[in-house]
């Protein structure tokens, strides 16, 4: 048996998922009892409602005015992919890749759009990429918070002010817990399911009138499915942005998406979801400040991710193991907490390196993420009977 005693505090939400994402504190049906249930998306109270999720994200977000906001189909991997095959082509691209949607978005450029100009600037999990490298005449697209990896880019600052190119950025586990720098951006996208606890299924995209003045003056070489077309008669399609949806949404969904917004308001908006966040990401590096089996991913701080947090196992008797070993031991590991009801989901994406990674974003209480510690700790020395070396 193990040494260390099996904790008696549990987290009160075991949902420490990066994806679909843990629901506000105080979450409950009863505040979808607003939903414009059976009726046409296209009536005046349901494309309100549909406008309350922009104008409640543009103003949370400090969204400039100048920028066009939409509801888009797919999630944030349909409004990357709009973004993609509607403004790449028209030069040069420059693709950062540093987890695995990044390596998405590139294998989308490169085999699909099959562009020649493009150039992957890569760098494993846990690290990023050398961005002092990114041409300023060249399109970026990138994700800002790798949530696969547990790494975000510190600033913006590497993006170029007077860039000739859109610097198109995936920000679904940034938007809403981190500071956006939209003055070097023009394109960005996120998802309902991420920080503010959404349902999934639809996508947000925001753009610059730098992006909008591409969409207007270049046409791809391919031709756009319907649901990618942002355009009509070489114009913006102005009703994308006032709510007008390209296909049906879900209205359950988006009455969801704004009681999240309105909970958001009602704390503090941005600064306040940003250092809830943030006390989540503390309370777990003081812990792996003194755990002698358990280190970050991410290793340096100043890229460390403070919603999808990504851990690795540092212990002689994990490290030892060979690369087959090392995956059942983590996934055993993240199986023993889910059995226990404690956590939920905490096993590393798949194509990571074997570990574990903690959704810490807004929704997420500090208390949860304390509560959840003493836990890992157990679990790991349980797990460790079982895989480490003879004695």
């Amino acid at each position: 048996m193990s040494n260390i005693a099996k904790p008696d505090l549990r987290p009160n939400n075991p949902n420490f998922s990066s994806g679909p994402c843990a629901k506000r504190p105080g979450f409950s049906l009863d505040g979808l009892a607003g939903a414009f249930l059976g009726r046409s998306h296209r009536a005046a109270e349901p494309k309100a409602r549909l406008a309350e999720v922009i104008t409640r994200s543009r103003s949370i977000l400090g969204i400039p005015a100048d920028w066009r906001l939409g509801i888009v189909p797919a999630s944030d991997t349909g409004a990357v992919e709009i973004a993609l095959w509607s403004l790449l082509g028209a030069r040069g691209v420059d693709i950062l890749t540093f987890e695995s949607f990044g390596e998405g978005w590139a294998t989308d450029i490169l085999k699909h759009l099959k562009l020649k100009d493009a150039r992957v600037l890569s760098a494993g999990y846990g690290q990023l990429p050398d961005l002092s490298a990114v041409d300023p005449a060249h399109d970026i697209v990138f994700t800002w918070n790798g949530t696969t990896s547990g790494v975000r880019v510190p600033n913006a600052d590497w993006i170029a002010a007077d860039r000739q190119g859109l610097a198109i950025c995936d920000a679904t586990s940034a938007a809403f817990a981190m500071d956006l720098a939209w003055d070097r951006l023009d394109v960005v996208t996120w998802s309902w399911q991420k920080v503010l606890g959404g349902e999934a299924a639809h996508g947000m995209l925001a753009l610059s009138p730098r992006a909008v003045e591409r969409l207007e003056t270049y046409t791809p070489a391919w031709p756009l499915p319907k649901l990618f077309r942002l355009t009509s008669k070489g114009k913006i399609s102005e009703g994308i942005f006032k709510g007008e949806t390209i296909n049906t949404p879900s209205m359950l969904c988006v009455e969801d998406a704004v009681d999240g917004l309105r909970w958001a308001e009602g704390i503090g908006g941005l600064p306040a979801l940003i250092a809830r966040s943030e006390a989540n990401l503390a309370a777990i590096a003081a812990w792996v400040a003194k755990s002698d089996w358990a280190g970050f991913l991410a290793e340096d701080p100043a890229i460390r991710s403070s919603t999808s947090i990504c851990l690795k196992v540092v212990a002689p008797w994990f490290t030892a193991l060979p690369e087959d070993g090392q995956a059942k031991a983590a996934k055993q590991l993240a199986s023993l907490l889910d059995k226990h009801g404690v956590a939920y989901d905490i096993g590393a994406y798949r194509d990571a390196p074997p570990g574990l990674r903690i959704w810490a974003g807004a929704t997420v209480e500090t208390s949860d993420v304390e509560a959840l510690l003493p836990w890992l700790d157990w679990a790991a020395a349980t797990v460790a009977e079982t895989f480490a070396p003879a004695q």
